[in-house]
């Protein structure tokens, strides 16, 4: 308890640390002290640059990192396996073929994108569900078939990315990247609140989780009826998900490697939802800003966390290699 304590607290002030130096970066780079009087609306014209330009980007970064994290931290909980996230799974190129759907058949819109993205990823996870259904759902098996799942999604995308004219190919390419450059207050606002709601959903359900961790039979043995559990809590991880792909676009690997990483600092049992959270957002966060100003040229923040998630995909196949010699 004492170490996960200090873990939450040092993760905490890094995403302030963070937080503090995407206000302050920039074509316009801003003082801590003059971040703070932006804050406290003292200054109109860096308040402007603050709350209207620079605040909605480094919200999102901080609430859609922690949402990805816990998703993450909620699949790899069920099916006791660190390759169990939502972006693995398939769930996140549901909601981006939602998404090319929508722009194909619609046309580009905040709205419409949205609620693709949300309406592709629940009946993604639906049919993944119904496929690995046999007399319950196990890990192993959710995921091979989520595996699947995927790879026929990306078939499909990149056939209608293909048929598309040339300015919504290009527009459903951009969104599919995942980019937190154009998030407003009209896109992080509602996530938000959302994101909110499905937070307290999570804080119900984690004694659930907690207890479908020791197994089905210990679960079902406690009184815990495990199939309803198991779906309520997988539909909580896929609206996490969906709502940060609408907000953001599809934004891979961090809900792969917040959950473990954060395991692997607080050496606890069982994936910490608490520090998986803080550590999605600090991931996020500090890829964006790699993205922004590090980098020679500004990127899509989802270019950075897929190098990212590349390396630690790698080292966690080549980690269980190891061990199963």
């Amino acid at each position: 308890m004492r170490r996960g304590g200090v873990v939450v607290t040092t993760l905490a002030v890094v995403a302030a640390v963070l937080a503090v130096a995407g206000l302050a970066l920039g074509d316009y780079p801003l003082t801590v002290a003059e971040v703070g009087r932006a804050l406290l609306g003292q200054d109109d014209f860096a308040t402007t640059i603050v709350r209207e330009w620079r605040l909605p980007r480094v919200l999102a970064g901080l609430v859609l990192g922690a949402a990805l994290a816990v998703a993450g931290a909620l699949f790899q909980s069920l099916t006791r396996n660190p390759l169990g996230s939502p972006d693995i799974i398939g769930f996140t190129t549901g909601s981006y073929t939602g998404v090319l759907v929508v722009m194909t058949v619609v046309g580009p819109g905040y709205l419409g994108t949205a609620a693709a993205a949300l309406a592709g990823g629940l009946l993604t996870a639906v049919v993944v569900y119904l496929l690995a259904y046999q007399r319950g759902v196990q890990g192993f098996r959710l995921i091979v078939v989520g595996v699947a799942v995927s790879a026929m999604l990306h078939a499909a995308n990149t056939f209608m990315l293909m048929r598309a004219q040339t300015e919504i190919a290009m527009s459903a390419a951009a969104w599919g990247a995942g980019s937190l450059s154009l998030v407003g207050w009209e896109q992080v606002a509602p996530a938000t609140v959302v994101l909110a709601v499905l937070g307290a959903g999570v804080v119900v359900c984690a004694p659930l989780l907690r207890q479908l961790e020791l197994g089905d039979d210990f679960a079902a043995a406690h009184g815990v009826a495990v199939e309803p559990a198991r779906l309520g809590i997988l539909g909580i991880g896929v609206a996490l998900t969906a709502v940060a792909t609408a907000t953001a676009g599809p934004i891979a690997f961090v809900a792969l490697s917040a959950p473990q990483v954060a395991k692997r600092l607080v050496r606890g049992p069982g994936l910490p939802l608490v520090a998986s959270a803080l550590t999605g957002s600090v991931l996020l966060l500090g890829a964006d800003l790699v993205a922004e100003h590090v980098l020679p040229t500004a990127l899509p923040v989802g270019v950075v966390t897929i190098v990212l998630g590349g390396v630690y995909l790698l080292a966690v196949l080549v980690a269980g290699a190891r061990r199963a010699r």
